[in-house]
């Protein structure tokens, strides 16, 4: 069993930047793959970045490649989420993931935090 929290969320401006944090506890958090999702009001949730054990490889959506930055330390059960050059269509719930498997499968993860809301102003 794997317990997610996820914090560092908020409001901020068109091109500036947020570091979201998911804080793991529970057995194995090393031994599982970690992903972002995002949810937008009335969209999909939808896949955003994942990260392997040892850190490689990871993986982005198109839509946030060359902006986000996934990392994880696995001494302090902890995944990132650096978001640089945000955008309004940044503007979602965002929710940590853990799972078995590399995939951007939403379906494939097992655990999930309860989200963080960010909101980007134009």
């Amino acid at each position: 069993q794997v317990q997610l929290v996820e914090s560092g969320g908020g409001l901020v401006q068109t091109g500036g930047s947020l570091r979201l944090s998911c804080a793991a506890s529970g057995r194995a958090f090393s031994s599982y793959i970690m992903a972002w999702f995002r949810q937008a009001p009335g969209k999909e949730r939808e896949f955003v970045a994942a990260i392997a054990w040892s850190s490689s490889p990871t993986t982005y959506a198109d839509s946030v490649k060359g902006r986000f930055t996934i990392s994880r330390d696995n001494a302090k059960n902890t995944v990132y989420l650096q978001m640089n050059t945000l955008k309004p269509e940044d503007t979602a719930v965002y929710y940590c993931a853990a799972g078995p498997a590399w995939t951007s499968s939403l379906n494939r993860y097992n655990y999930w935090g309860q989200g963080t809301q960010v909101t980007v102003s134009s």
